[in-house]
């Protein structure tokens, strides 16, 4: 009998801790939850300030988390430290935490306040840009937490053997245009996790209004009555901007500046010949701008000292800007014409049409805007001559409602491709 009443008592414990496990379990996914519907995300952007496109990532991205992901915390980490970009960002995004501090060479975090942000976060993202720029940023997050990170919009040719090492442990990658993931698959890395999400700087939604209006009034630029010109050499100088001439040998150096110096002409000679056809045609004006700060100064010698007599008069440049200006100033354009990807980008962000002009040195990061069926958009500069750019940028004045209707479509497309990979992210 006494064994029978042990027998008893020890299926009601059990009976009872199962219980007990069954509810704390159900808390736990509850709890679990609960927490996704407001996560804490770390967002490593912002890669450096002299270039308003790799600016405009960052307030691009906080865009789209906002958007789709409105009751997310974020924590911005931000790579460089520039003052006026740090006005920029508290003033548009107040709501984010933006932290600073490098990674040690044992990837540890080297300020605190990264550490306490690495705890209390639920997903780590890395931002758009040229490649895994935050490798380093990643490799201190899987360190450190068991907690799942991603890559969102980021070009990734041929990544090195350091890079795949993280990326294979990814729980999404999202890659600026299709050609990259063709390069993670000869990496070794495919899966459902990974798909095509355009550069966030598609979604900028940031403007900078008085400042615009300030300098079109004064110089007489009416709406939709002007187009900008963005110039840009094959390969961007940093070796004479940058500390410790960015890191390369002389051989490096040589190579970019003969090669610079053999396309410059041929290239902008092209973009000239647009900038003839718009002025003598319609009689309106030119704003050559810069989209990284090294351009302010080949303005004059490449698109502006060379032109005839009669188109001078209407072109008119000015010097560095931020990424809110460009876009108020993008956004009143009637076209914008550029060598660089990013001002394009911001133009389409702001329903103004664009000609980009790919040269074969600027990466693989062009292919996006065939992705996105911009295909009429854009030139391959070595295959193209100044005439087809003239004759397309003419066929967008004379059927203006037709290409911003085009515009429309596309961007529509953007939208609902980062709501699509949002919704991947899981968090």
């Amino acid at each position: 009998m006494k064994i029978q009443n042990n027998q008893i008592n020890r299926r009601n414990w059990l009976k009872q801790v199962g219980t007990l496990m069954a509810g704390t379990l159900f808390f736990n996914m509850v709890t679990a939850n609960a927490k996704k519907t407001n996560p804490t995300i770390l967002l490593v952007s912002g890669w450096q300030d002299v270039n308003i496109g790799d600016i405009a990532h960052t307030p691009g991205l906080l865009h789209v988390l906002e958007t789709f992901l409105p009751n997310s915390k974020i924590i911005l980490w931000k790579r460089s430290n520039g003052e006026e970009v740090k006005k920029l960002l508290n003033k548009n995004f107040p709501k984010v935490k933006i932290i600073y501090g490098g990674v040690d060479a044992g990837k540890n975090a080297e300020n605190p306040e990264i550490t306490a942000a690495m705890k209390e976060a639920d997903l780590m993202i890395h931002g758009s840009g040229p490649l895994l720029v935050g490798a380093d940023n990643l490799a201190c997050w899987m360190k450190n937490t068991s907690k799942p990170f991603g890559v969102f919009g980021t070009t990734l040719q041929n990544p090195n053997e350091y890079h795949t090492s993280i990326l294979k442990k990814a729980a999404f990658i999202f890659t600026r245009e299709t050609l990259s993931i063709e390069h993670l698959k000869k990496a070794g890395i495919s899966g459902d996790h990974i798909a095509f999400a355009p550069d966030a700087t598609f979604f900028l939604n940031i403007k900078n209004k008085e400042k615009a209006d300030q300098f079109l009034n004064e110089n007489g630029l009416e709406n939709k009555k002007f187009i900008c010109a963005i110039p840009r050499l094959r390969y961007t100088p940093y070796h004479k901007f940058n500390p410790n001439k960015n890191g390369w040998d002389d051989a490096k150096i040589k190579m970019v500046e003969e090669t610079n110096q053999k396309y410059k002409e041929i290239d902008h000679t092209k973009m000239r010949e647009a900038m003839i056809a718009w002025v003598r045609e319609t009689g309106n004006k030119v704003l050559v701008c810069p989209e990284m700060t090294y351009q302010v100064d080949i303005m004059d010698e490449l698109l502006i000292n060379p032109l005839p007599d009669d188109v001078k008069p209407f072109v008119l440049k000015r010097g560095y800007w931020l990424p809110d200006e460009a876009a108020s100033i993008y956004s009143k354009a009637h076209s914008v014409i550029s060598f660089e990807c990013h001002s394009p980008i911001i133009a389409a962000a702001n329903g103004t049409p664009f000609l980009y002009l790919r040269q074969p040195e600027d990466t693989i990061k062009g292919q996006m805007c065939y992705d996105l069926n911009f295909d009429d958009w854009i030139f391959e500069i070595e295959k193209t001559k100044g005439d087809q750019i003239a004759s397309r940028l003419r066929e967008i004045w004379t059927s203006y409602p037709k290409a911003a209707e085009k515009l429309k479509r596309s961007m529509d497309n953007v939208s609902q491709i980062y709501s699509d990979r949002v919704k991947m992210m899981k968090v």
